[in-house]
């Protein structure tokens, strides 16, 4: 394959895997399947499998925990209080959820369907393990790092959230809406495609107020 093309594929595996793992947040909250809890929690475990292997359960636990303490002490996705730049913070955020058995399964099924059908460890780096790590360091920078680091002039709402001022068509591109995080974090119920549609009554409301 010429370069071109697989940069485009990698672009597109990247795009995918952070739709996965949107897909199994908004699980997390039920907006999946609302009126079937055990089919919507079924969705977010598979799909949260498909992404890298994490435990459901346990990841609903700490990111309800997120919520309850957004930016503060407590916070299993905020920063160490010393490690505020965006590499340490990622690697803070991501030993919260380090797992060596994770890995483990992670490595053995990239030998498994290397060995067993024959794919090339190329395609699979390509294909498989840069887009998935890539798509971690993209969640983070439009999911925590932009939304949750504090402004200059301090936090101004409870939910310790801001949201990215792009237009919705690169709202989605960058993350799926993720970025539009203060609104996610007021209606939590909300799914990814409703996002944009809190951020302009809220943008209006605040216009109606002025």
């Amino acid at each position: 394959m010429p370069l071109w093309a697989k940069c485009g594929g990698f672009a597109v595996q990247m795009f995918l895997y952070v739709g996965l793992f949107v897909t199994a947040h908004d699980a997390m909250h039920g907006s999946i399947v609302p009126t079937n809890p055990k089919l919507n929690d079924a969705i977010g475990w598979f799909v949260l499998f498909v992404y890298a292997m994490f435990p459901f359960t346990k990841m609903r636990q700490m990111h309800h925990l997120h919520h309850e303490l957004p930016a503060r002490v407590g916070d299993p996705d905020f920063h160490n209080g010393k490690h505020q730049n965006f590499f340490g913070w990622y690697f803070n955020f991501m030993q919260n959820y380090w797992s060596w058995l994770r890995l483990g399964l992670l490595i053995s099924t990239f030998h498994v369907v290397h060995q067993l059908f024959g794919v090339p460890e190329g395609n699979l780096a390509w294909f498989w393990v840069f887009p998935s790590v890539a798509s971690s360091f993209q969640l983070f920078l439009f999911g925590t790092f932009l939304p949750h680091r504090e402004p200059s002039d301090g936090y101004v709402n409870d939910c310790h959230a801001t949201s990215t001022p792009v237009s919705e068509f690169w709202s989605f591109i960058s993350c799926y809406h993720f970025g539009y995080h203060e609104e996610h974090h007021e209606l939590p119920h909300l799914s990814w495609w409703e996002l944009p549609q809190a951020r302009k009554l809220r943008l209006q409301g605040i216009g109606n107020r002025e």
